[in-house]
């Protein structure tokens, strides 16, 4: 088939799809989708279900007591089983970065593997990669668990507050785009897996009559252990996208799938074939053939939305993916390879503006998470990263979310929104962009419409690694307005998420006892010196700079009354 053929029978495949989107745009107008939470989740395997609603491990329906530490861990692992978790990142994220020993870690894994009937010598759940760390290499099946936080209950007897309503009417179509999954050892190609449906999400989010969820909900599932139906159902969408990536003698070959998640039918399917040596040109023909059709909807005010500007350099492109997946992890180790992969991205390709971003980020984490003595420094460096993002492309969301998020650094909120709510016009569907103009609204003394932006954050976002970010967001708002007794019961499921930073925890003490509950108001209280002794109320009012002297007011006597 010559190209010219090839190319109008990809059109022809593509109209299709842009009429059977249209066909079935009335239904979903009937059918609604449900918001679900990220702790809505239940990972199943073997006799085991991990339940994070409940933060409890059942085996065959009986609850196994756990320590907490141990409970951490294992979900830590489980979330994680598609790749290795490093020594470092478990000292991270389960004792909060503390110095602890190789015993104590040891010690974890030991209990963890006892109460799944495991052990170091058969490793059937928990593989030892020595020196680097462990895997779980169990086959897992993630699904949905109960939708109304309602029904769990806190320690202190309280109910949580009930989720935000369904949605029971959405005029737009909704799909996820998950990581593709590798055929045979792909070495370096590797990151293709990743990279290309994360520009299919950059893209796709641009258009504004469709519902697109974030990459950091969608590639926490794979539809090699997620049921289609469930992934509908958790990420509240009717459509998915999935693909393999295989390098066949010297040849890269990708396949692309769109499915329904209602009835399970394929409604296209297509496959992209070329050398090697032609990456770019094979990652740019995929996208433009998913795109094409769908932007003859497009009113034409959006084509002022400019495209982003791709590089020319697969090594510099797959180091920033690279960076980007270490990034979001947020913890020091995986920040300082961020670090790195980004810096090797803006060697190999200086006009790479999103790297620059890259940089700007890791060096916000940095400075917001005191992990330097040189605080000030890191924040010169955020923001001459962000401006020199801003210079090569500044129609680019995550650039403009880039240097949002120095200004906020600086406590200067109204710069801070200016350039948040740039970035959110130019990618309505940004939900890390929504979620720190939500916070950044909240602070300034606009709580309501704070509540509205992390709504749709979470809606748009539902297993987002920073939804405890999230929720402590809609807390907040709860507080800044009177409402305390919501804000703290919003506050305790912000702190016991997984991931959540210390900061949330005092977050967490500070509302519980504007709540007048001081029994869990002491209970964060310790938690937090427990995690990072040297905590102190300065420390929060410099991490979150609370325009309403009020409020700040408010935060202050609450927690100079736990002793920070």
């Amino acid at each position: 088939m010559s190209r010219r053929d090839r190319d109008g029978s990809l059109a022809r495949s593509l109209r299709w799809i842009l009429q059977k989107l249209g066909r079935i745009q009335g239904d979903l107008l009937k059918t609604g989708t449900r918001l679900i939470y990220s702790d809505a989740v239940i990972y199943s395997f073997d006799s085991f279900d991990l339940d994070l609603a409940k933060s409890e491990l059942r085996q065959d329906g009986k609850v196994c007591a756990l320590e907490p530490q141990v409970l951490a861990l294992l979900v830590l692992l489980v979330e994680n089983r598609d790749r290795l978790v490093t020594r470092d990142e478990i000292i991270e994220k389960v004792w909060d970065g503390r110095i602890v020993s190789d015993s104590a870690v040891s010690s974890r894994i030991k209990s963890v593997r006892q109460i799944l009937g495991d052990d170091g010598k058969s490793q059937r759940l928990i593989k030892t990669l020595h020196r680097r760390g462990f895997r779980f290499v169990s086959a897992v099946r993630a699904s949905m668990g109960p939708t109304d936080p309602a029904a769990a209950i806190v320690e202190s007897g309280t109910a949580l507050p009930p989720a935000p309503r369904p949605v029971e009417r959405r005029s737009r179509p909704s799909i996820a785009v998950l990581q593709f999954s590798p055929v045979g050892d792909l070495g370096p190609l590797r990151a293709l897996t990743y990279a290309l449906p994360h520009e299919l999400i950059a893209d796709l989010a641009r258009l504004r009559w469709l519902f697109v969820t974030a990459r950091n909900s969608s590639f926490r599932l794979h539809p090699s252990d997620t049921d289609l139906t469930d992934i509908g159902r958790l990420l509240g969408v009717r459509y998915c996208l999935t693909g393999t990536v295989e390098v066949a003698v010297k040849r890269l070959v990708v396949t692309a799938e769109l499915a329904d998640t209602v009835n399970l039918g394929v409604v296209w399917t297509e496959r992209f074939e070329r050398s090697i040596d032609d990456v770019h040109a094979l990652r740019e023909e995929i996208c433009a053939c998913v795109l094409s059709a769908l932007e003859l909807r497009i009113p034409l005010h959006e084509a002022e939305l400019a495209q982003s500007v791709a590089t020319e350099k697969l090594d510099a492109w797959s180091a920033y993916h690279l960076g980007l997946q270490h990034a979001f992890r947020f913890n020091r180790v995986d920040n300082a390879a961020a670090t790195s992969l980004f810096q090797n991205a803006i060697a190999l390709d200086p006009g790479f503006a999103r790297a620059h971003a890259g940089l700007s980020f890791t060096h916000f984490q940095t400075a917001f998470l005191r992990q330097t003595d040189d605080v000030a420094g890191e924040v010169r460096q955020a923001r001459r990263f962000a401006e020199r993002g801003v210079e090569l492309d500044s129609l680019d969301p995550f650039v403009n979310f880039a240097m949002g998020r120095t200004f906020w650094l600086d406590g200067d909120l109204a710069s801070s929104l200016v350039w948040l709510e740039r970035s959110t016009l130019i990618s309505p569907n940004y939900a890390q962009g929504i979620y720190a103009r939500a916070w950044t609204e909240s602070l300034a003394g606009s709580p309501l419409e704070g509540r509205n932006h992390v709504d749709l954050a979470m809606r748009l976002s539902p297993l987002d690694p920073l939804f405890y970010g999230m929720l402590g967001t809609r807390a907040f708002t709860h507080m800044a307005v009177g409402e305390d007794a919501a804000a703290a019961a919003w506050a305790e499921r912000a702190a016991r998420a997984p991931g959540a930073h210390v900061l949330i925890a005092m977050i967490a003490c500070a509302l519980h006892s504007l709540a007048g509950d001081r029994t869990r108001a002491d209970a964060w209280a310790a938690n937090v010196r427990e995690r990072n002794h040297s905590l102190t109320l300065d420390d929060f009012l410099r991490a979150f700079p609370m325009k309403s002297e009020q409020v700040r007011m408010r935060v202050t006597q609450a927690l100079g009354g736990q002793g920070f």
